[in-house]
């Protein structure tokens, strides 16, 4: 029986104990704590194969693109069962395939957005902060326009790369203050989950 639903609603502790049913049943997946989101949840990434070629894949950096993290997770388990089985993957030889690269796989970047969309958070105080950001900015709809981290800031226009440039593009679109989407922070790199996922990379400068 698949562990990977794919017709149910992804929040960070569904994410969290799927991934924990994965490498139960498959312990050659590896799984590693790469960071905390704001509300201190666990950014976990899972790792499979031991090759020199490192491969990154990541998912819901978008809060409202939550799919993406089923669909990960889904990738990860028909993977990890053929490789079990000695099965060839979509013709491809996975044991000579992971003696030649190492991919890790990060399935929920921003599991406080996701719990946002998905109406999982439940402290009443963190729901009035995230109602005021959204009231702000009336013609996004909320909660399903939520794109950003709990805070209110955009994960994919975190990075150092060109964050002026995106900070005068966004503002001059109305994106000013903590928002749904589209606002860059204060600065690159304030938001701890962007940080993890910066962090990550220039360790193993992936391909």
């Amino acid at each position: 029986m698949a562990i990977v639903q794919t017709n149910v609603i992804y929040t960070s502790q569904k994410n969290t104990d799927t991934i924990q049913e994965l490498t139960e049943k498959y312990p050659f997946l590896k799984r590693e704590t790469i960071g905390y989101s704001v509300l201190g949840r666990p950014i976990t990434c899972l790792k499979l194969g031991t090759g020199s070629k490192k491969v990154f894949y990541n998912g819901s950096f978008h809060a409202n693109e939550w799919m993406t993290s089923v669909v990960l997770l889904y990738f990860i388990e028909e993977l990890s069962d053929a490789f079990l089985k000695r099965q060839r993957f979509y013709g491809v030889d996975l044991e000579r395939l992971f003696r030649k690269v190492t991919l890790f796989i990060v399935p929920m970047v921003n599991p406080d957005g996701v719990d946002v969309v998905n109406q999982a958070i439940k402290n009443e105080a963190i729901l009035r902060g995230v109602e005021q950001i959204a009231d702000r900015y009336p013609s996004i709809p909320y909660p399903d326009g939520w794109k950003a981290n709990i805070r209110g800031v955009d994960l994919n226009l975190q990075f150092p790369a060109e964050w002026k440039m995106a900070r005068e593009i966004k503002f001059g679109q109305g994106f000013t203050t903590f928002a749904p989407r589209d606002f860059v922070g204060e600065g690159p790199l304030t938001e701890p989950e962007a940080l993890a996922i910066y962090s990550f990379t220039l360790r193993h400068m992936f391909r």
